[in-house]
C-alpha cells in the first residue's frame, strides 16, 4: 500500500483496526464525499430502528453479510493518494463482527428510555474509525416504551445522502405480510395535461412558467449570495452558536398520525410537505413565544411575546436526482450489479415566518405559498453546482468553509423522507418505528420527518445547551397538527 502512496484517512487519532486492502479496486471520491471529510462538515447519519421483538445478533450478521456488504461503500475505506492529493474509496475485506456492537445489558433495567437517549446522545460525539468501512450497527436488547429492542445504524454521511441510506435500509427489509416482497412506497401522482387546451394557451403557459422559474431563481441566488456575505438569521433561542456542530446532541423523537396529516392535506388540497412545513412554522412559533415569555418574566404562552421582524430560515434538503429505487438497490446487493448512488442533494434557504395568527390555518397557507414558489426555483441545483464549482476552483477546504458559513447563517435543517406504507421486517425483525437524524452540521436543531405505515416520526437532534427542553418542542409540533385538524374539522362543519 505504501508503494502506491496511499494511506487510510485517520483524522481522529484512533488505532488502526485489522483490515485487508484489495489493491486493485479504487474509486475516486465524489465532491460531496470530499466535503464530508473536512473538519467543518464531518457529518454522521444515525438511524434508530425500533423492533417489536428481541433482536438476534447472529441473524443480523448473516443478513448484513449477504446484502449490505455487497454494496461498495459499505466494504470500502477512504484513502488519500499523497502524490496526487486525491481522495478515493478503496475496497477492503470486511469483518462484520468489528461493525456490530452488542453490549451486555440488563433487560429489566430501570428507565430504559432514559438509557436509550443517553446511549444515542453519546454516539453523537464518538467518531467512527476511519481505518475501516464507515458504518456500525448497535443492538440494544432492552424494552422501551415504544419497542422491545433497538437497532442503531450509524454511518458517515460520505457514504450517501439520506434518501440513498433510507432506500438502502428498505432494500434490506421485506413486507411483514409477505417475507419475499419488498416494501412499497407511495408513488407521486402527476396531473396529466388536457389535450383540448389550445396551442396558443399552452405556449403562453410555458412562457409564463419559464419566466417565473427564471425570476425566482435569480431572486434566490441573490439571497443565497447575500447569505454568504452578510445576511444572517435573528439570534433567537433556537439558533446555535460557534462550534455547535461539535457539541453533544440529544436525539429525541415523537410520533404523530399520518392519517391526521392526510385529513388536513385533503381538506385544504395540499401536499404532505405543505403540512410538514406548516407544522414546523407553527411549532417553532409556539416554542419561541414560550421561551421569550419565560425570558421576559411573563411566562404565558397565550400572550404574544414574540419580538417583531424575526428572521428565521430553514435549510430544506432536496433530492436533485431520481432516487435509486428499492428494487434496484436490492438487486445490486444480491447480484452485485450497479445502481446510482452517492450524495446528490441540494438545499434551499426557506423563510419560516414566526407569528401567532388568529387562524391557525394561516400557518399552512403561508407555508404552501413559500414551498410552491421554491418549487419554481432552481436554487437546490444551484447550491449543489455552486459547491462543486467552488471545490474545482478553490479546493475542498474553501468549499467546506463557504458551505458551513451558509448553513450557520440559518437556524434549522429540515428534511422529509417518505417511508413504506405497510409494516416491514429488517432481517426478520418487525419494525415499530424508524427515526433517522443527522449530526455534525452547524445547527442546534435538525428535524427529520420520516413516515412509516400510518405514522409520521419527527426525529430531532438538538444541542441541550440551546434547547434544554426538546420534548416541549416535540409537543409544540404535535399540538400544531392537532390544531390544524380541529381547524379544518370546524371549517367543514360551517
Amino acid at each position: 500500500m505504501g508503494s502506491l502512496g496511499l494511506k487510510p484517512i485517520n483524522t481522529n487519532g484512533q488505532k488502526n483496526s485489522t483490515v485487508v486492502v484489495i489493491e486493485q479496486e479504487q474509486v475516486p471520491a465524489s465532491p460531496a464525499t470530499r466535503l464530508f471529510h473536512t473538519k467543518n462538515l464531518n457529518c454522521h447519519i444515525i438511524a434508530i430502528l425500533g423492533c417489536t421483538t428481541k433482536i438476534n445478533p447472529d441473524v443480523i450478521k448473516k443478513g448484513l453479510e449477504s446484502t449490505l456488504l455487497n454494496h461498495p461503500r459499505f466494504s470500502s475505506i477512504p484513502v488519500v493518494d499523497e502524490k496526487k492529493c486525491v481522495r478515493k474509496w478503496k475496497k477492503t475485506k470486511v469483518n462484520v463482527e468489528e461493525h456490530i456492537v452488542c453490549p451486555d445489558l440488563d433487560p429489566n433495567m430501570d428507565s430504559p428510555d432514559e438509557f436509550l437517549e443517553k446511549y444515542t446522545s453519546n454516539q453523537t460525539t464518538i467518531p467512527l474509525d476511519m481505518t475501516k468501512p464507515l458504518w456500525e450497527v448497535h443492538i440494544l436488547n432492552i424494552k422501551t416504551s415504544e419497542a422491545n429492542a433497538i437497532g442503531i445504524l450509524k454511518l458517515h454521511h460520505s457514504i450517501g445522502d439520506g434518501m440513498s441510506i433510507i432506500s438502502l435500509i428498505l432494500a434490506c427489509t421485506r413486507k411483514a405480510s409477505d417475507p419475499e416482497a419488498l416494501p412499497t412506497l407511495p408513488s407521486s401522482t402527476k396531473i396529466k395535461e388536457k389535450n383540448d387546451v389550445g396551442l396558443l394557451r399552452r405556449f403562453c403557459y410555458y412562457v409564463w412558467f419559464l419566466c417565473m422559474v427564471f425570476w425566482y431563481t435569480i431572486v434566490d441566488v441573490v439571497l443565497f449570495l447575500a447569505t454568504i456575505l452578510f445576511l444572517k438569521d435573528t439570534e433567537t433561542p433556537m439558533k446555535g452558536g460557534v462550534g455547535v456542530e461539535h457539541s453533544l446532541k440529544r436525539l429525541v423523537h415523537t410520533t404523530v398520525s399520518l392519517d391526521d396529516m392526510k385529513i388536513v392535506k385533503n381538506a385544504l388540497n395540499l401536499t404532505i410537505n405543505d403540512v410538514v412545513m406548516g407544522m414546523a412554522q407553527a411549532g417553532f412559533s409556539r416554542y419561541l413565544n414560550r421561551r421569550y415569555g419565560n425570558k421576559n418574566g411573563k411566562g404565558s404562552s397565550k400572550t404574544n411575546n414574540l419580538p417583531k421582524n424575526i428572521r428565521l430560515r430553514g435549510s430544506i434538503v432536496f433530492n436533485i436526482r431520481p432516487s435509486t429505487g428499492i428494487k434496484a438497490l436490492a438487486e445490486m446487493m444480491e447480484k452485485k450489479s450497479k445502481a446510482r448512488w452517492g450524495n446528490k442533494i441540494g438545499y434551499v434557504l426557506t423563510r419560516l415566518p414566526i407569528s401567532l395568527p388568529d387562524n391557525p390555518l394561516d400557518y399552512i397557507r403561508q407555508a404552501k405559498t413559500i414551498i410552491d414558489r421554491k418549487k419554481l426555483s432552481l436554487e437546490s441545483r444551484f447550491s449543489f453546482s455552486a459547491a462543486k464549482l467552488t471545490q474545482d476552483i478553490f479546493g475542498t477546504k474553501v468549499a467546506a468553509k463557504v458551505t458551513r458559513r451558509i448553513l450557520s447563517s440559518t437556524t434549522v435543517l429540515i428534511s422529509n423522507v417518505v417511508g413504506p406504507q405497510e409494516e416491514i421486517t429488517f432481517y426478520g425483525h418487525k419494525l415499530a418505528y424508524v427515526a433517522p437524524t443527522t449530526v455534525g452540521l452547524p445547527y442546534a436543531v435538525t428535524i427529520h420527518f420520516q413516515s412509516y405505515c400510518n405514522k409520521m416520526t419527527i426525529s430531532m437532534a438538538v444541542d441541550p445547551q440551546v434547547i434544554p427542553d426538546p420534548y416541549q418542542l416535540c409537543d409544540d409540533l404535535q399540538d400544531s397538527l392537532q390544531m390544524f385538524k380541529e381547524a379544518v374539522t370546524k371549517q367543514d362543519m360551517v
